[in-house]
């Protein structure tokens, strides 16, 4: 079995993604690992180059930020996975604030070979944990998502969807996928206050949207407007223990707090706690 990783990445120090971490928790499951690395701002390239190992390999790119709702993104994601080897089994897609814990490598391993040959199975699927504010603490409002495809096959017709979350194939049809008993870790909402500012200016460019007056004045991200979340129970991936004990701001969370949940989903958490069922719940896959 050969298996092709693959992400892409741009302006990585200056909006603090953890890329490297990204790579080397998949790069264990990878036989190479293509990397996407658009023109920056900074030295994000020697910061690739720097990781040092032989299976990376990496594509200079530069982004057409002329693309509206995010489609850079599923654009750079492709330009990736396109260059990834064509007798690979498998392709691992991971972000560059996407984090695989070690303790799923096997059965991520195991799950890839099981389903190696089934021609049915387009992907495999992974549950999430979106971390925010800290590595305290994570978000568990309906509106974040609970499962997204992070494995496919080397299939030249599927490619990157809308803002690059999954994956479509041939004419817009949904991935077949099994749904394994592993997680991502998602790191994207945890940044030094500055740093996360920076980056939502820049999201904001990407999805062509207007940026608004407080946007444009605060150097800060205000943390305080999420809706709910839980303190996580658990261990970091082990890739990740530097950058957590180098975290130089302070966040904390009165979990009990539900002052800024709407209605609406106050109503689908209760659906979801006794009956076990997320109603309304965007899918952009099919379980098989």
């Amino acid at each position: 079995m050969k298996v092709s990783g693959f992400s892409f990445i741009r302006n990585a120090l200056k909006y603090d993604y953890p890329v490297v971490e990204a790579i080397l928790s998949a790069l264990p499951l990878c036989d190479e690992f293509v990397v996407a690395a658009g023109k920056s701002d900074d030295a994000t390239l020697q910061l690739l180059q720097n990781i040092g190992s032989p299976k990376i390999r990496i594509i200079e790119t530069v982004w057409d930020d002329s693309l509206k709702n995010g489609e850079t993104l599923a654009c750079e994601t492709n330009k990736a996975f396109q260059a990834v080897s064509a007798d690979a089994d498998w392709a691992f897609y991971i972000q560059g604030d996407e984090v695989l814990h070690e303790r799923y490598h096997g059965i991520v391993r195991e799950e890839m070979m099981r389903w190696k040959d089934d021609a049915l199975v387009d992907g495999l699927l992974f549950h999430y944990r979106h971390f925010y504010g800290s590595y305290d603490y994570v978000a568990i409002a309906p509106h974040w998502y609970r499962n997204e495809i992070r494995i496919v096959r080397r299939n030249k017709n599927i490619y990157s969807y809308r803002d690059a979350q999954g994956f479509r194939k041939d004419n817009n049809k949904k991935l077949n996928v099994k749904k394994i008993d592993a997680c991502i870790y998602h790191y994207g909402w945890v940044k030094h206050p500055c740093n996360m500012q920076q980056k939502i200016k820049g999201f904001i460019r990407l999805y062509r949207s207007e940026i608004g007056e407080n946007i444009m004045k605060s150097s800060e991200f205000d943390y305080s407007g999420i809706d709910v979340l839980a303190r996580f129970e658990g261990t970091h991936p082990e890739v990740m223990q530097d950058r957590i004990r180098r975290i130089n701001w302070k966040f904390d969370h009165d979990i009990s707090s539900r002052k800024n949940l709407s209605l609406k989903y106050r109503f689908k958490m209760f659906v979801e706690k006794y009956m076990g069922y997320r109603i309304f719940e965007y899918r952009n896959y099919k379980i098989i």
